[in-house]
């Protein structure tokens, strides 16, 4: 009987998640096979294209420059995750190993910048900007976020758990801090490591208002910015933006796929502490 009852809550938790999944994974298959449908079609309710067409994925690449801007937003992804995951590093080891007067205020100003609303600092950045003649580059839009309290506070809690002994082993051969962190602590956090650049590449890649503020250029602009242009006040090309859509989502699906054991090695690990 209890064999029996546990079965049937397993069957239960797997039917949940397959119907979770199912909610999540829908709108991306919706997306995709909209891509290959006809304008005429595009609003049926079908499950699948009647009239397999690649003229959206044509159109799309003959109106925007879509290699161009790919190449733009892999850039800007690639640089904001790199400074926010080095920038993260240094201030959440810094943070975990070492006792200092200031500390704890310091942790508690990088989790109030969650609060505040990043709309509020837009015009600063952008004066900012405009005075160091950056607008229209590539560094405009990532100095600005160069650093990242979510990166910070995340590492910490992987540091802290990281165990103290063999930092004073390390400390005890005679290595520096540096050395120690990049010899013996960096290797042991693949993991976490890998699953929060996914997740700082994913924002930088999505990221709208503040490329779209200081790169008003289509040629030079990413992704994300040209994905508008197919909206508009008279007509909606509904199925180029959703070919131009499923472009931009492969370097996303191709860096999860080359990453996804770390990814589940992370939560697993989060999941057992």
């Amino acid at each position: 009987m209890k064999n029996l009852s546990y079965k049937t809550a397993s069957a239960g938790k797997h039917l949940v998640l397959i119907l979770t999944c199912l909610i999540f994974v829908f709108p991306v298959y919706w997306m995709v096979i909209s891509s290959f449908e006809g304008l005429g079609e595009i609003f049926s309710a079908n499950m699948l294209p009647k009239d397999f067409t690649f003229d959206n994925y044509i159109y799309a690449f003959n109106n925007m420059p879509i290699g161009r801007m790919m190449l733009t937003s892999l850039i800007i992804a690639a640089a904001l995750s790199v400074l926010q995951l080095t920038t993260g590093i240094l201030a959440a080891y810094a943070l975990s190993r070492f006792n200092f007067r200031g500390k704890g205020i310091i942790t508690i100003l990088f989790s109030l910048t969650w609060l505040i609303p990043v709309q509020s600092i837009m015009i600063p950045n952008y004066v900012t900007i405009i005075q160091m003649g950056l607008k229209e580059n590539l560094l405009a839009v990532i100095l600005p976020y160069a650093a990242s309290a979510f990166a910070i506070l995340n590492l910490m809690q992987s540091f802290n758990a990281f165990p103290k002994a063999l930092i004073e082993a390390s400390k005890m051969d005679g290595d520096g801090e540096l050395k120690t962190l990049s010899r013996i602590v960096l290797p042991n956090l693949k993991a976490p490591l890998s699953s929060l650049g996914i997740l700082l590449f994913i924002n930088a890649w999505n990221e709208y208002m503040w490329p779209r503020l200081v790169m008003t250029k289509l040629e030079s602009a990413p992704i994300q910015i040209g994905l508008r242009s197919f909206v508009g006040s008279d007509v909606n090309m509904w199925g180029s933006l959703m070919a131009a859509t499923t472009i931009s989502c492969l370097p996303i699906f191709v860096i999860y796929i080359l990453l996804q054991k770390q990814v589940v090695d992370s939560f697993v690990k989060w999941g057992i502490k």
